[in-house]
């Protein structure tokens, strides 16, 4: 049976509401981070568990990034953030990373599980979707080897990363951007210095911010966060 190996870096480990799965430290509040901070002032416990500590980035030692990870947790009022400690560039759907990851969604029992998109262009992004995919079906499963009791999730939302998704999910992020982009700006080591890639960048506040404006125009609001849901979701008419 597998056992617990993720590590708390913030907070306490705890049932969640919302839990966002983050390849490398600041994938989540790039992609989920208005969304994850609109929860969290709701009152809402929202976690974030990165799986890898971004050992190969190019900027930034595993240390540095830790510790900014849980300066980020604090500006978004995180409940919880953890980090699974799976090998950064190697992010797949692997028996032993599926059963290790499952156990940790039988421990913080998210609700929503937000996870990258399947489309986006890095493998470890991609790799990460495919990788949640399984460990959410293992988490749910009575007899599977996985330590905790099983925990089925709710809902799956894919956020956006480097390509473009069709998004059925719009939330409206326009009254907590200021401490959306001190999230992000609170990973110093990606977000200073030269270009490396296309998101790490000193502009990742500005091209973000086109995305969000993008989507917010189809709201007819100023700002808005996409997600995609692959399974249908139940409106009530009356609320509209």
């Amino acid at each position: 049976m597998s056992t617990l190996s993720f590590q708390t870096t913030y907070g306490e480990v705890q049932p969640l509401d919302w839990l966002c799965l983050a390849p490398h430290p600041d994938d989540a509040e790039i992609g989920a981070g208005g969304t994850l901070i609109r929860l969290a002032r709701s009152g809402r416990a929202v976690g974030i568990l990165e799986l890898s500590r971004g050992e190969k980035g190019t900027q930034g030692t595993p240390e540095e990034r830790a510790a900014e990870c849980v300066a980020a947790a604090r500006i978004m009022g995180l409940a919880w953030r953890g980090q699974q400690g799976l090998r950064d560039g190697e992010l797949a759907d692997t028996p032993a990373a599926a059963h290790a990851l499952a156990a940790t969604l039988r421990a913080v029992r998210p609700r929503v599980l937000v996870v990258p998109h399947h489309l986006d262009r890095h493998p470890d992004h991609f790799g990460t979707y495919q990788l949640a995919r399984r460990a959410v079906h293992l988490s749910a499963l009575a007899k599977a080897e996985v330590a905790g009791e099983p925990w089925r999730v709710g809902r799956v939302l894919l956020y956006q990363g480097n390509a473009d998704i069709r998004a059925n999910v719009l939330v409206d992020v326009g009254a907590v951007m200021e401490p959306w982009e001190a999230a992000i700006r609170a990973h110093t080591s990606q977000f200073s210095g030269g270009y490396v890639s296309e998101t790490v960048t000193p502009e990742i506040i500005e091209r973000r911010r086109g995305r969000l404006t993008y989507w917010g125009t189809l709201l007819r609001v100023q700002y808005a966060e996409p997600f995609e849901a692959e399974d249908p979701l139940l409106l009530d008419p009356l609320g509209l």
